[in-house]
């Protein structure tokens, strides 16, 4: 302990001294109270959707505004440019889609297909153009690009440009418009798969929203894997139908030993059959309706199978993963409850602590969303700050113990609260235990408990707004009473250090005002609660004999209008001693150091002249002096030089 010995006997509230703090006076920010600024939920909803692609590096200086004031120029994060791009995806699943099905399917190709795939390679052509117009964020400097010129050499040197193009230009209908006639053959149908590029766009979607708080990630995740899973049955089935409808002869194959007419037969015929084939064979069932022929589709199946093992496992640990997480908080729960059960049965402890401690340990993972260190200890200080402002400012303020109390100690203690909860029947503090932290109750109950012996007496009940354990801190005593919890409560811990370094810093608080909220509650309190904190009793008799004398005094020096100069430096020295806040209290004696007699004393305040000094040894001891002395026999002619706990002999 850092205390010394003559500070441990001493009730004096130790928290109220004011030590060598001027670098912690100007070390204190001149702003007492910190400055909120308002967001509207568009700017929240800006803040939650920006990209990890717009985060600079470390060290990276940015300015302060990105926003572009070119004409014509689109910001890449903008949202309609955002709604824009999703609206793609939507053409690129049907892209994806159709072109291994018009490859597959050649006939279908040359029907109503081919009109809506114009439509849709006309958006995408109207997307290219449009890229020449959009900002990009510079990967060396990190900062947005929003030049026409730049926007275009970058783009025009690129391997998407060449892609775009390439996979946008509708061969088959340029090919029918020079010619005249239906481009058939295999060429057209593999140029069909440039399509394929497009599938880039749904994968960078799927990582925004998976990232995005404003949609479930577990729902997410499923329909990516569901994605996943379709796409890949339909490329098979596809790719296998293929095989069997090129193959030399057709009876040959695994549809045509079936359907040996297949080929004239109608195109959703030979779809179903590849759909179905391709799941039953993804699901690893297998019926053996349908299998593979020829050497050609033996050797595909073995590759297909084969990625199938990968595709299963990578789909099952996904769907595992989303699952244990749900469950991980229960099992944790699980598990340390059945350590506590071991605990206590090969300690044979009661059966009352082991129900105490499985209730603080369930009602721990109840409140584990709830608890602020696990939520906030990422977050920055403002913004922790701004949040127990919001919750705990008024219940603070509330508190006896800080009426009155500036604004900017309020902020300042707030922002460095802890909030904990605590189930019914639970000990909070313990009678006679080393002080260390205070509680604010915020919500639920407390009993204030005297133990004697065996016997327990409630002697109080608090509620919401009441504080509980701030007599032993502050008086540094062994904490006079049990604090009990009467049901689920809410508590605010504060710790007695930073308590004693915020009050001791701030030298525009009057610790005054401490001295007076404590000895306001103290004097209101039941004798039962009076009679079970040590020097109480007393202080409040010194406190009370204190102002009467200082109040005829006062009366009687504006009576007789007599100022000197003793009186004056008295009355400066009283004035400073009172915006110190920091009473002196002696111990007086009623015989000389030699002699034997009461060893003990009495503890008093000291007053602040000799003649009151002598009055309140008067009205303690009996007798009136008229000499003082230390314990050495030095005679006492000025209070100033005396020390906390200094003994006086008055005789």
């Amino acid at each position: 302990m850092s205390t010394t010995t003559s500070e441990a006997r001493s009730p004096l509230p130790l928290l109220l001294r004011r030590g060598r703090s001027s670098t912690a006076m100007e070390e204190r920010s001149p702003l007492s109270v910190p400055q909120y600024r308002r967001r509207s939920s568009k700017d929240v909803r800006n803040i939650t959707s920006v990209s990890s692609s717009l985060l600079p590096a470390f060290g990276t200086v940015i300015e302060e505004d990105n926003s572009s004031s070119k004409p014509y120029i689109v910001l890449h994060y903008d949202r309609r440019y955002r709604l824009w791009e999703l609206f793609l995806v939507i053409l690129v699943g049907y892209s994806a889609w159709a072109s291994v099905f018009e490859l597959a399917f050649q006939r279908a190709a040359e029907g109503d297909l081919m009109t809506v795939d114009l439509v849709v390679d006309f958006f995408f052509a109207v997307d290219i153009v449009l890229t020449f117009f959009v900002s990009y964020l510079d990967k060396s400097t990190y900062l947005v690009v929003d030049d026409h010129k730049l926007i275009a050499n970058r783009y025009l040197k690129s391997v998407a440009f060449v892609m775009d193009v390439a996979s946008t230009l509708p061969i088959q209908f340029i090919y029918k418009t020079i010619t005249g006639n239906i481009g058939r053959g295999q060429a057209f149908g593999f140029l069909n798969l440039l399509r394929l590029w497009r599938l880039r766009r749904v994968t960078e979607l799927f990582k925004r929203l998976e990232k995005d708080p404003n949609f479930n990630y577990f729902l997410i995740r499923l329909i990516k894997l569901l994605c996943v899973t379709i796409f890949w049955i339909h490329l098979a089935g596809c790719i296998l139908y293929w095989i069997a409808y090129h193959y030399p002869r057709p009876t040959d194959t695994w549809i045509g030993s079936q359907i040996e007419d297949f080929k004239e037969r109608s195109i959703w015929l030979g779809y179903t059959y590849s759909m179905y084939w391709s799941i039953v064979t993804l699901t690893t069932v297998g019926y053996g309706d349908l299998h593979a022929v020829n050497s050609r589709e033996k050797t595909f199946n073995m590759f297909y199978m084969l990625f199938n093992i990968g595709l299963t496992a990578y789909i099952i640990g996904n769907m595992t993963n989303l699952v244990v997480q749900g469950a991980l908080r229960t099992f944790a729960m699980r598990s340390a409850i059945n350590h506590i059960l071991r605990y206590t049965s090969k300690n044979r402890l009661p059966d009352t602590m082991r129900e105490q401690m499985l209730a603080h340990m369930q009602l721990k993972f109840k409140t584990a969303e709830l608890r602020q260190e696990e939520v906030l200890q990422d977050l920055p200080k403002a913004i922790r700050s701004s949040i127990n402002q919001h919750l705990f400012r008024s219940t603070i303020e509330n508190a006896y113990l800080f009426k009155g109390f500036p604004d900017g100690l309020i902020v300042q203690l707030v922002s460095q609260i802890n909030a904990e909860y605590f189930p019914p029947k639970m000990e909070i503090i313990l009678q006679n235990e080393i002080p260390t932290d205070f509680y604010i109750i915020v919500s639920g109950g407390v009993d204030i408990i005297a133990s004697k012996g065996v016997s327990e007496q409630v002697l109080a009940k608090l509620g919401p707004e009441s504080m509980a354990g701030e007599i032993g801190v502050v008086f540094n005593i062994p904490q006079p009473f049990t604090v009990r919890t009467r049901r689920l409560s809410q508590v605010i811990r504060i710790s007695h250090n930073l308590f004693k370094e915020m009050v001791q810093s701030d030298k525009d608080v009057d610790a005054k005002m401490i001295i007076s909220n404590l000895m306001t509650y103290l004097k209101g309190l039941n004798d039962d609660l009076k009679k079970e904190i040590p020097f109480l009793i007393d202080l409040l008799a010194d406190a009370d004999a204190q102002e009467t004398v200082q109040t005829e005094e006062t009366t009687q020096s504006n009576n007789e209008e007599i100022v000197t100069a003793v009186s004056r430096d008295e009355n400066e020295k009283k004035e400073e001693r009172i915006r110190e806040g920091v009473p002196k209290r002696v111990i007086i004696h009623g015989q000389p150091p030699n002699e034997d007699g009461d060893s003990n004393g009495r503890l008093i305040i000291l007053p602040d002249s000799i003649q009151l000094l002598y009055d309140v040894a008067e009205n303690k001891l009996g007798k009136r002096g008229s000499t003082i002395t230390m314990a050495d026999g030095a005679h006492v002619e000025q209070l100033d030089a005396l020390r906390e706990n200094d003994h006086l002999y008055i005789f």
